[in-house]
């Protein structure tokens, strides 16, 4: 009976030991100040930034998103140390979401508003667009795309996504987003983003 009593007793401080052991591990650090700068960013809205402007029929809005939201869906919330030092490591980028919208919800890579054929207006947006956008800091730098993920919706959505990615930003400048548009051939467009993210994140 003693033997039995003192294989509970090694099994029972075993488990304890286990049990700090991974208390340390996952919740050893107090993550409270930045599980905090992330619910403020997620309470005035991920995607809150965004601007339009419309010519003739058709809608063209940018909605700039911070870098945290791509990396939390990414990552998710189980380790937000990883996120943060991800985002310290990653914060001159910045990432824009630009949507066209036809205000009778035509798919407008139609030959009628492009004058291509379709294929080539698919071809464009996913592998010509970038060079249609740059962004102007307040200091007037000129930083160039650096690239364009083109969200294909296959005719099912009634608008055209595409994400578009920026290096070499300091967090705390102000940008405006500049579109030549030469697909829908509507002229010069321009989105000021008053604000930074950077008051929440300090």
């Amino acid at each position: 009976m003693k033997a039995i009593h003192k294989v509970l007793l090694v099994f029972f401080v075993l488990s304890l030991c286990s049990c700090k052991k991974e208390k340390t591990t996952t919740t050893g650090k107090d993550d409270s100040e930045i599980r905090s700068r992330y619910f403020q960013l997620e309470k005035i809205g991920w995607k809150s930034r965004e601007y339009s402007q419309k010519v003739d029929d058709i809608s063209f809005t940018a909605t700039e998103v911070p870098i945290q939201y791509y990396i939390l869906k990414d990552q998710g919330k189980t380790d937000l140390f990883k996120v943060d030092s991800l985002y310290e490591a990653n914060k001159q980028e910045r990432v824009i979401e630009f949507t066209f919208r036809q205000d009778q919800e035509k798919d407008l890579l139609g030959d009628q508003f492009t004058g291509l054929p379709y294929e080539d207006a698919v071809k464009y947006m996913a592998f010509a667009l970038d060079k249609d956008f740059y962004v102007v800091t307040s200091k007037n730098d000129t930083i160039t795309c650096n690239g364009v993920s083109y969200e294909r919706n296959y005719k099912i959505a009634p608008f055209q996504k595409v994400v578009l990615f920026f290096s070499g930003i300091d967090p705390n400048e102000k940008i405006q987003l500049v579109y030549k548009d030469h697909l829908f051939r509507k002229g010069t467009l321009k989105f000021k983003f008053k604000d930074t993210f950077t008051e929440i994140l300090l």
